[in-house]
């Protein structure tokens, strides 16, 4: 496989671990807020998807550091692209009107 595909597929990983991971974070929010076990959710949260997002780097990087530059960078792409979405998703609509 070529050394830029290569990189390439590294990058879209970071992407995907990123996106787990920050809408992993949206998801425990919304949920653990609703519930009265919330610190039970963010502990449990927090191990599972860093646990994730460490071994997904450890398995993408294999080894090489410009591999593991590029799934960085694809995960903090992908936290940019979460807080997009997840401002639009919840924009407050306004409920008083002016005489």
């Amino acid at each position: 496989m070529s050394e830029t595909l290569i990189r390439v597929l590294a990058w879209l990983a970071g992407g995907g671990i990123g996106a787990v991971f920050f809408g992993g974070l949206w998801w425990t929010v919304r949920k653990a807020f609703s519930s009265k076990w919330a610190p039970l959710w963010f502990s449990v949260s927090l191990l599972l998807r860093t646990g994730f997002a460490l071994a997904g780097f450890y398995v993408v990087a294999a080894g090489h550091w410009e591999r593991m530059l590029l799934c960085l960078l694809g995960f903090v792409m992908a936290r940019l692209v979460v807080m997009g979405l997840t401002r639009t998703a919840e924009k407050p609509t306004c409920l008083t009107q002016e005489s």
